[in-house]
C-alpha cells in the first residue's frame, strides 16, 4: 500500500509542472466517504505552502442541505448521497472560483450536524485552490457539470472492507455505540461508496490505497 507520503509527493509534484502555464489551478481530490481526502488536501496544502506555493482547501461537504430540507423531502436518513447536496449552488461555486473571483465558502461541522456559512475565504489572487469530496468526479445529473472546471483531478481508491472499518470508526469517535455506528456506516455510508465506485468518471491520478489518519 502507497503512504501518505508517497501521494503528497505525486500531487504536490503535478500541481507545480502544471502551475507552469496556469494562472489559477483548481484541483480536485475525490473518493468514497473514508478514503483520506480530507487528510491528503490538507498535507498536499501543507507540503505546497512550505514550497512557497500559497494554496487553500475548500471541501464539498459544506454544501450538504440543512436538516430541514431533508426532512421535508424525507432523506434525511440518506444524509451524504448525492441527492442531499446542492449540488447546483456548488457547481456555481466552482465556477466562481474558476473565473478567478474572490468568494466564500461553507464548511461542514460533523459534530453538529450542519453547515457553517462563509467560513473560508477564497482569494481571487490564490494560485492553488484544492477542494476535496466524494461527488466531485461523479457520473451523475449535475454532478458531471463539475467535470469540464477541475485542472487536476485525483481519486483515492480504497477496498471497501477497509472503508467499513474506517467509517465505523468515524461514528465511534463521535461517540455513538457500536452498533449505531455500525448501523449508520452500513445503512449509508458504504452504499454511497459503492455508488461513487461504479460511477466514478476518469481523473488524472489514481492513488491506490492510503493508511487512515
Amino acid at each position: 500500500m502507497s503512504t501518505l507520503n508517497d501521494h503528497v509527493n505525486t500531487l504536490a509534484d503535478y500541481i507545480h509542472d502544471a502551475r507552469a502555464s496556469q494562472s489559477r489551478l483548481i484541483v480536485a481530490i475525490a473518493g468514497a466517504p473514508g478514503s483520506g481526502k480530507s487528510t491528503l488536501a490538507r498535507e498536499v496544502a501543507r507540503r505546497l505552502t512550505q514550497q512557497k506555493c500559497p494554496c487553500i482547501v475548500v471541501p464539498m461537504d459544506g454544501f450538504h442541505l440543512d436538516n430541514a430540507v431533508l426532512d421535508a423531502h424525507g432523506i434525511r436518513n440518506r444524509k451524504g448521497a448525492p441527492a442531499t447536496f446542492d449540488v447546483y449552488g456548488f457547481v456555481r461555486f466552482i465556477n466562481a472560483i474558476k473565473s478567478e473571483g474572490h468568494v466564500f465558502a461553507p464548511v461542514f461541522d460533523r459534530a453538529r450536524d450542519i453547515s457553517i456559512a462563509g467560513a473560508i475565504e477564497v482569494p481571487a489572487d490564490m494560485p492553488v485552490v484544492i477542494v476535496e469530496g466524494n461527488y466531485l468526479m461523479f457520473d451523475a445529473e449535475g454532478w458531471r457539470d463539475l467535470a469540464p472546471l477541475w485542472d487536476i483531478t485525483a481519486r483515492l481508491e480504497v477496498p471497501l472492507p477497509e472503508l467499513r472499518a474506517r467509517l465505523i470508526q468515524r461514528w465511534l469517535s463521535l461517540n455513538y455505540s457500536r452498533a449505531v455506528a455500525t448501523q449508520r456506516a452500513e445503512g449509508n455510508d458504504i452504499a454511497n461508496a459503492k455508488a461513487i465506485i461504479e460511477n466514478a468518471l476518469p481523473c488524472d491520478l489514481i492513488l491506490n490505497g492510503m493508511p487512515s489518519q
